[in-house]
């Protein structure tokens, strides 16, 4: 009865979820496009390619994400709302907020959600310096310090210094917990940012991962993480409603640092940190590949691609943007498959 409960929660979350985002879309694209909060294309020299290929989508209302990070908030607030104040209710079983599964990455996914938030502000109301939005190091030390208080609370708070390894087990790194937690946070942020270049791709992504990753916490049994991965899924379905080519608006650094970030959180919770890279395979090649277009372009003194991140030169070389966003979609579930797959296999070795 228990699976079958944990089930009908699933379902009724992701749907809440869902519903509740669409719902919000009207009111959220009709200030968007009342206040002129559309997206700015950037006009540097170094990225004539970016332009010529994005130069339609200059006005696009952005800041989408916050349909994703809000939704779940408001879900949160109304399921613990009624678990409060009337514990004995039906709707009181589905609430999801608890301190030991959910609370951080919810914690993280609001504060990485509201820099991001202000970091789209900036770029669209900004002037001269603060035209582009904040600048990367700024940006950078600021998710940090996000990242440092999620290590802080697993090592000191939660005492966890495990690290897993698929076939071989787990192991206690000590210290060196804290500075792999940052990396990884950082990393699955700004990678997440990296992907979302193209209508649809960073929602489409990070569907699938989330996706592959409530069936690990549905194993574990970790119920109520199951759950906030369910409303992500939920409000990332709405999103990708009207995202998908051609965008109603996008999603901007406040859903891809937000949900990079959750991402990032979520592994650590479940100990599946290495197999990440197969969750965020997209995550990785972006991020990769703008990477290398660094180095090359600052030792080689020429581009390795035509543009970076590397959705935007296949773009270069005439792949339509729906291909280009569908077919990494497919590599993104394939190699979540994969994922899963270690990930079971593992559990079996271990047995």
């Amino acid at each position: 009865m228990e699976t079958l409960f944990q089930i009908e929660r699933i379902l009724v979350v992701a749907f809440a979820s869902f519903i509740l985002a669409v719902a919000i879309v009207p009111v959220f694209t009709n200030f968007m496009y009342a206040r002129q909060f559309g997206k700015k294309i950037r006009t540097d020299q170094n990225s004539p390619i970016y332009q010529s290929l994005h130069a339609q989508k200059a006005g696009t209302p952005t800041m989408g994400g916050v349909l994703v990070w809000g939704t779940v908030t408001l879900l949160i607030l109304f399921f613990g709302l009624i678990s409060r104040f009337w514990p004995d209710s039906f709707l009181a079983e589905f609430n999801f907020l608890s301190r030991s599964q959910t609370f951080l990455p919810f914690g993280i996914m609001v504060f990485a959600g509201i820099i991001g938030l202000l970091d789209d502000l900036v770029g669209i109301i900004g002037k001269g310096w603060l035209g582009g939005g904040i600048r990367f190091r700024h940006r950078f030390i600021l998710y940090g310090i996000v990242a440092s208080v999620g290590a802080w609370w697993f090592f000191y708070k939660l005492g966890w210094d495990l690290i897993h390894i698929p076939f071989l087990g787990d192991f206690n790194i000590g210290l060196w917990y804290i500075p792999i937690f940052i990396f990884i946070i950082i990393a699955s942020s700004f990678s997440t940012n990296q992907t979302d270049g193209l209508d649809g791709l960073a929602g489409g992504v990070l569907l699938t991962a989330f996706l592959s990753l409530m069936v690990i916490t549905f194993v574990q049994g970790r119920y109520d993480l199951m759950a906030f991965l369910a409303a992500i899924v939920g409000s990332l379905l709405a999103f990708l409603w009207f995202n998908i080519y051609p965008a109603r608006f996008f999603m901007g650094d406040t859903g891809s640092m937000s949900m990079g970030a959750v991402l990032g959180v979520v592994v650590m919770l479940t100990n599946t940190a290495l197999i990440l890279p197969f969750f965020g395979i997209i995550l990785v090649l972006e991020a990769l590949s703008t990477i290398l277009q660094l180095f090359w372009r600052r030792f080689l003194k020429r581009k390795l691609f035509l543009s970076a991140p590397i959705h935007h030169h296949f773009e270069a070389i005439g792949w339509p943007e729906a291909k280009i966003t569908m077919r990494f979609w497919i590599i993104s579930l394939v190699f979540s498959i994969l994922g899963l797959t270690i990930f079971f296999l593992d559990q079996l070795i271990t047995l």
